[in-house]
């Protein structure tokens, strides 16, 4: 099998410390080099991990021998080299979130569609398989029937000059941390999950939000109640309310390579810990992309999950702006 020879848009922290050891793992991809305005910036990632140094993006994408890119540049600058990328017949695997509007969303997703290009956007736990044991253990009836989704995400402040804080960026806690939990409760309440109402905080220090939460609903009428923020106490949580009992994990969204994550099942007056897999959710993701690439059909799939994140993100603003 012919390799797919990927190369990086930007020399960002994750794409060093998370993306590049985790593409080592994924046999049918190759890395081929990483472009920054700044060439200085490439040489840390040609030193450890090989490939070119490209002085700039359009360089990258002007290389013929590169079949895809990953961008993992701030929010605001995704649609733009996104599209770019696409024109140049590049696949593109983009950080989350793929774009700050709906609109631009959908115009890339239509581009890809027309030039057969496949896409995807890296909420990485998504593919942790601690996820696929707990909708094991709905689909099983383990908890009864579904009566409430709680999920939270948040962390404390960071460094000033972090992009998050940045609204120029694309920054602010819904398009980061928010993300998270909204696409958490579409993967468990389904395809009709719509936000019901949602509201985001402020704070004078900056000129983004920093934390928000919503309540969305299916049509079966099934709650998922959520929280998120950038200037917190760290929340990483999970917990689905059943009739006859519940499911509860703090590591839902961030587990890493190395870590087996603990979930709790209480059913009626009992209460078992159980340790899953350790697993990694940024190869899996990874090889997601890759099978997007090298079929049509997975590759439409990806395209419709991507969409829906974009139209409720979309939900999400309009209800917070009431």
């Amino acid at each position: 099998m012919t390799k797919i020879r990927l190369g990086i848009l930007g020399t960002s922290e994750i794409a060093f410390r998370r993306f590049l050891p985790a593409l080592s793992k994924c046999d049918e991809l190759e890395y081929v080099g990483v472009a920054s305005r700044n060439i200085e910036k490439t040489k840390p990632f040609v030193e450890t991990f090989g490939g070119k140094g490209y002085s700039s993006y359009e360089e990258l994408l002007a290389d013929k021998s590169i079949d895809a890119i990953y961008i993992p540049l701030p929010p605001a600058l995704h649609y733009e080299w996104g599209k770019k990328a696409l024109e140049s017949g590049k696949h593109i695997l983009m950080e989350k979130p793929f774009t700050t509007s709906a609109k631009e969303t959908v115009e890339l997703l239509k581009l890809a569609e027309k030039k057969s290009l496949a896409v995807h956007e890296n909420y990485m736990f998504l593919y942790h398989s601690q996820l696929v044991t707990i909708q094991k253990m709905l689909a099983d009836g383990d908890i009864g029937e579904l009566r409430l989704i709680r999920a939270t995400f948040g962390f404390p402040k960071r460094d000033a000059n972090d992009f998050r804080y940045n609204k120029a960026l694309g920054g602010g806690a819904l398009l980061d941390c928010g993300g998270y939990p909204i696409r958490l409760s579409a993967e468990l309440l389904g395809d009709t999950a719509k936000i019901k109402a949602s509201a985001l905080q402020y704070s004078p220090e900056f000129e983004v939000d920093i934390g928000g939460s919503a309540t969305l609903q299916n049509d079966r009428g099934q709650v998922a109640q959520i929280a998120f923020g950038m200037d917190n106490s760290y929340k990483c949580e999970l917990e689905v309310w059943g009739s006859i009992g519940c499911i509860f994990t703090n590591r839902i969204f961030t587990a890493p390579m190395g870590y087996a994550p603990q979930l709790v099942l209480k059913k009626w007056n009992e209460k078992q810990t159980l340790t899953l897999l350790e697993d990694d959710s940024f190869v899996n993701s990874i090889r997601l992309f890759s099978s997007c690439i090298q079929t049509a059909f997975e590759g439409e799939k990806n395209r419709e999950r991507i969409c829906r994140q974009a139209v409720q993100m979309n939900q999400f603003m309009r209800g917070a702006e009431r």
